[in-house]
Parts: C-alpha cells; structure tokens; sequence
C-alpha cells in the first residue's frame, strides 16, 4: 500500500508539472485560471504524502509487533515442544500421517494459513483436532470453544405461503433461464394457492417442521457451462428448467426457509467455503437442513467443502432426470464391475437421488407439474377440437425430427393436418416437410392454445421422457408414440452412454405408456405401416377428456415433496444389521395362499422407518427378473428401504426357500436364492441394496410396498 501511494504521488507531481508548463503558456489570456487549478492540486498531493506518511508508519509498528510476537512464540514453542508432538492413540490411527501431510503440504493451499496453521507443529495439532477431526484434542488447550456444539434452533412450524413475489425475487434475474422459470411460476401461481388450500384442509393440524434449504442449480453457473440459457429461446431442452421452477415454488410454497444460488461465489458464500482451494471444512456449521442441486452443484459442493462434503452430504438431494441405480453409486462396486460412468459414484443413499418420473424406485421421485383445467376449461376443449390436427413433439430442429420418417409421416398426412413448433431463425428456415405448419417457437400459452385445438400429439422417438406429452394429455391430446424394439439403453443408445443406469426404455415415454396409457396414449410399431395406420384411424374415432394424473398436479407434487421433507432422514439412520442377524421374534408370517411373506399383525412395527414397515409385501420374483418388474407384476412397488428387513436366512426359511448354505457378499442382486446348489446370498453392503438389476442365475428377494391411487412414490400409509 504503501509503494502503490508513493507511486501515485510521483505521477501526481509530474502532472502538476506538466500542466504547470502549459498553463504558465495561457495565463495571459486568462489570468484566474492558472491559478484555481494549481491549489487543489497541490493539496490533493499533499493528502497523499501523508497517507503514505501514515501508511508506512503503521508498516513500521505492525513489523515490530510481530517480530515481538515471533520471539514470544519461539519462547512458548521450547515450554510446549513437548506437548506439540504427534500423540500415539489408537482412536485416532491417521493423526501422525496427517502430521507428517501437514509439513509437507500445508503451504498448498492458503486455507490452511486462515485457520491459523503457520508451520509450526502446534499449529499443525491444533488444526487437526479443532478444525478436522484426526488428532485427539491437546489437553493444555482451551476445551470450551471446541467442545461446546451450538444450540439447535427452536422448531418453527412452516406454514403455507400463496403469494409467490418474494420468490420470485429470490430467483434473481439475468439468464433467459431464470426468466424462464419466473414466467413459469409467475403464471402457476394461482394454480399453487388453490392445491396449497386443498393440502392444508387434507394435512389438518399435522406438525410440519420449517427447515431451511438451499437450492443451489449447479447445470446454471458459469463454471458448468451453462449451456441451457442460450438455448432457451432455439427450442433447446427446457425440461429441467420446468422441473427446477416446480421445485422451487413447491419448496417455497411449503412454508420452508429458501437460499437459492446460480453461481459457484453465491454458493461459496452461503457454506461458508474458507479462502483457499477447497481442501479446508466449512468456517461455521452447515446453517442449512437440506441442499438440492444437481450432479454439476454436487461436484462443485464436493471441490470446495473440504471434509465437510462427508461429513453434510447426507442433507443433499440430487436432482436427477434418468435416475443412478446402486450398482453405480457405489464407488469401490462400480470400479471393480464396470458399473463406473462420469456422472455416479457418490456413495450416496439411492434415495437422495430425485427423478422426473417414477422409473427408479432406488431413486425418490421429484416430478413437476402439468398446468390443472377447470371445468370451463374443459368444456371448452370438448368443443374446440379438430378431429384431424395433429402437433409433432419437438422444437429443436437440430433434433432432426423428420428425417427419414417419410414413410408413416406419409401416412399421417393422409389423415391429418400436421403442424410443427419447430425453432427457426427468419434467414434460415428448418428443414421442414412442405405438408408441415411450422409455427416456429411458441411461448407456453400459445403452445397450450394449440394443444387444446389439436386431437393428437405425436412423437418421433425423441426427445426422451420429457414434460411436453404430459401437457398435451391435460390438454385433451392423445399421444401417439413409438416402440422401441429393441428397447433404448446405455447399452446400444449414444443418448444413454455413461448414464448411471443400466434402464431399459421400451417406448420414447414409459411413464406416458404403463402409467396412463389407452385411450390417452397409444404406443406402437412404426416401422408396421399397417398397425401405424389402424392406429390412427382408431384415435380418430376415439373421444378422450383431459386427464391429468394426481402426482403430476401442484397438489399431488406439494403431498409428495411435504412426505419427504418431514420423513426421510439420510444422516440420523440406524446403523445397517448384520446380514444373518435373527431377531428376538421374526416380524413376518407367510401369506395364507404362501406366495409371499406379510408383516405379522402382531409383530411391533419398526420404529422410525418409512414408509411404515407394515406395508411390506415380500416375494420370490422369478429367475432372471428385476425386483422392480417382480412388484409392478403384482401391482405395487419396490421399495429398497425395506431390504435390510429381508436380509436374513430366516426370511428364505419362512417363504420355504431351501438354503443349503448361506453367504454374504457385496452384489446389488442380494438377497437372492442360486436355484443349482441352493445356495443363498445375503447383501453385504447396505448402499448396494436395489430395485434394479436381474440374472437368469437368481431368484431376487424383494420388498414390495402398496401405493395411494395417482400418487406412486407414497404409500396408503405414508402421509
């Protein structure tokens, strides 16, 4: 500071010489001028000399304390050399490693420095035992700052919100991404004040818990690229954004305290991220309860929290679109099996992992919403359709959507006017058949207005799983789909590639086709030009009301998201039993037809788990069958929490399953029963618990559970 003043003051001076010389030149043609310049310059170099006057001798003040200071420390280090070494306890095996790290690597990062670390090996022992947890604590220290946690807050109850504006300032502004998702909200908002009412009359005077969240939309900074909000207004993929809106105006409108970060320095700032390069804890405990972000804010969480990232993930929930299975969360598995993609690999609970659509029962589902008609509305849908207009799902046109579907878009246009909202800019117009409307990029209420006309929404095989055919279907659409044979994967599908899934998908919408299916959505063989054409003759002929499922409101998305929030805990779960362990007195009975084992009636029911224990349903599923189709067969659903119930011999023993002999390992196909040698397997490694996966060689043990009717992810019992 104090070169960068005496620089200044030497440019200051030659200017005043400068303009000293050139003024002396014009003072006869105006004799005042000269001399009003030249005294607030002179003082202006004056206040500068004594800034650097001062500035150098606090310099000089600030050295002589702390060579004082190094001659006290140098005192205190010989009295406390002893106490300073690296102590031997077997509670604490890493400290001498992390001692000897410390010498070597302390001056790596400057976060080690602002905790107070200085080269010393009482800096170093005091680092390890108060800011991370490897040394035990130094007795001649001071134990009260260090031992004394701080005080959880009082619970506050979280109440129902129906104006939305203050989130819509928390949102922020700037990305066509956030403008976006403001609109979205924005034009919802009604919508959520009705559903919020309606789940508030349903709940009554059930306790919810306020917590405070942080949302933190990882796939938006700068430092991930961003590469959604240029292409917000081409038709790029606005899915995600419709999902993150929903998210937050669920959260919001829940009653919950909310932090919401689109930049790597926001999110720094709310953790309390110390100076440095992310090797160091957080300066202050974790002032939030949960944090939803996707696997971009995961990556940036776990670069710059330090130990902490162990210590708090339990509290993150990962948005997801295509859901992670445990086969490749598992980091050490995943390696050693070929499960290891980019994006998995987090040794999370499967469940923190929250999908768009309920495909993953490893996974919780998030969902969105679709906007809910009145009956006026729907009145007038009846009467505004025309029985022969059909809308192309898809607005991007690198999508390459009609290309090489002439065959059966032919076909199509025997019957139909076909109209597309393909993304164009005026100088270079898609390559669009000539038979096609294209009415370019619509905003969401003309797209709407377009849909309600329409009798049939159709898509050409991409892209996957998106909000769009939902819409369509509420708006009184049918959607008309392919089949995919063989099914898409990861296996022969570039899309999929390096996803953390091994998910089949059949059709371009799986939900679309087994959870709503006819009269709303019709999926067949487009490469059979005769079943493509009988098809859509029949949906011609076929009357169909708008049809919105529950889960897919803002009602059922604010029942499922309020379950989650005051029934899934990550961080307070009991400790995994031992495979093989018996309880006191088996809480299962076989079924009276003994096809699958129940909860006893009698038998107490576990304590804090959820979905509640009595709900379980256990089969054997047939070889080669996944867990998750073994319970859809059956009409329920997998539900991997209830695994660790079923992880004994004597849960085999009560389905009558012969177990020659017993094993435990860590497989994601475990429970199971070997039918050559009668062998059974236990599952060794409870994140290795899964819905999915199958092999010819196992009859899978599963845990299957009932379902409230529209609502998928909840139990009857589950509210």
């Amino acid at each position: 500071m104090s070169d960068l003043l005496e620089l200044m003051a030497k440019r200051m001076d030659a200017l005043a010489r400068l303009e000293n010389g050139s003024e002396l030149h014009r003072a006869s043609g105006d004799g005042h001028f000269a001399a009003d310049r030249f005294p607030p310059g002179a003082g202006l170099m004056e206040r500068i000399q004594a800034i650097a006057q001062n500035v150098s001798d606090i310099a000089v003040k600030v050295d002589q304390i702390l060579r004082h200071s190094l001659i006290l420390h140098s005192k205190v280090s010989e009295g406390r050399r002893d106490q300073c070494e690296a102590p031997s306890d077997p509670k604490f095996p890493d400290c001498s490693g992390k001692v000897e790290w410390m010498r070597a690597r302390w001056t790596s990062d400057p976060c080690y420095a602002f905790f107070g670390v200085d080269g010393t090996e009482c800096s170093f022992l005091i680092y390890l035992s108060e800011v991370e947890w490897f040394c035990p604590p130094l007795p001649w220290r001071n134990q009260t700052a260090t031992q004394m946690a701080p005080k959880p807050l009082p619970k506050v109850q979280a109440v129902f919100r129906s104006n939305l504006s203050h989130l819509l300032e928390l949102m922020g502004s700037g990305k066509e991404s956030l403008i976006f998702m403001k609109k979205r909200t924005k034009r919802l908002t009604a919508q959520w004040a009705l559903a919020a009412q309606r789940l508030a009359q349903k709940l009554g005077s059930v306790w919810r818990d306020q917590k405070q969240i942080l949302v933190h939309i990882g796939f938006l900074t700068e430092e991930s690229g961003d590469v959604f909000s240029p292409r917000v207004l081409k038709g790029g993929p606005l899915g995600e954004m419709v999902q993150w809106a929903d998210i937050l105006a669920t959260l919001y409108v829940l009653g919950h305290g909310l932090r919401i970060t689109v930049s790597l320095k926001e999110l720094q700032s709310n953790l309390g991220v110390p100076p440095g390069r992310g090797n160091c804890p957080l300066t202050m405990p974790l002032p939030f309860d949960l944090i939803y972000t996707d696997y971009h804010g995961l990556q940036q969480m776990k670069q710059h929290m330090g130990l902490s990232f162990k210590k708090y993930r339990c509290r993150i929930r990962v948005i997801d679109t295509f859901g992670t299975e445990p086969a490749y969360n598992h980091e050490e598995y995943a390696t050693l099996h070929g499960y290891r993609t980019n994006w998995g690999y987090w040794n999370l609970n499967p469940k923190q992992f929250m999908t768009m659509f309920p495909h993953t029962p490893d996974n919780s589902f998030m969902g969105f919403v679709s906007e809910e008609l009145n009956e006026t509305e729907k009145q007038l849908i009846r009467g505004g359709k025309a029985s022969n207009m059909a809308v192309v799902y898809g607005k991007e046109a690198s999508i390459l959507l009609f290309q090489g579907k002439d065959k059966f878009l032919g076909v199509l246009n025997k019957y139909m006017e076909i109209h597309g909202t393909v993304y164009y800019e005026s100088q270079r117009p898609p390559e669009v058949p000539a038979f096609v409307k294209n009415h370019g990029l619509l905003p969401q209420p003309e797209f709407q207005q377009l849909l309600r006309k329409a009798k049939l929404f159709i898509g050409f095989g991409f892209p996957y799983e998106g909000p769009a055919p939902l819409e369509a279907i509420a708006n009184g659409c049918v959607f008309l789909q392919a089949r995919f044979s063989p099914p898409h994967s990861s296996l022969n599908h570039e899309f999929f590639r390096g996803k953390p899934t091994s998910r089949e998908l059949f059709s371009q919408h799986p939900y679309a086709e087994n959870f709503i299916g006819k009269p709303h959505v019709w999926t067949v063989d487009y490469n059979n030009s005769e079943e493509f054409e009988a098809a859509i003759k029949a949906i011609m002929r076929t009357q169909v009301d708008p049809y919105l499922p529950y889960e897919y409101s803002c009602e059922g998305m604010l029942e499922r998201i309020h379950a989650y929030i005051q029934h899934q805990d990550f961080c307070a779960a009991p400790g995994p039993v031992p495979p093989g362990a018996r309880a006191p007195q088996s809480p299962f009975v076989l079924a009276p037809n003994a096809t699958h084992l129940e909860w006893a009636q009698n038998a107490s029911s576990a304590p804090g788990a959820w979905p509640p224990a009595h709900s379980l349903r256990a089969w054997l599923a047939a070889a080669g069958r996944a867990c998750t189709d073994a319970c859809l067969d059956r009409g329920l659903i997998c539900e991997p929490s209830f695994f660790p119930f079923l992880n004994s011999r004597d849960a085999f023993q009560k389905l009558q399953v012969p177990c020659d002999s017993t094993e435990s390992e860590m497989n994601h196909l475990y429970p199971a029963f070997a039918q050559p040698g009668r062998e059974c397997f236990l599952q060794k490694e409870p994140l290795l618990f899964s819905c999915a996966g199958s092999s010819t060689k196992y009859h899978r043990l599963c845990p299957c559970r009932d379902f409230r009717k529209g609502q998928v992810a909840l139990c009857q019992d589950c509210l």
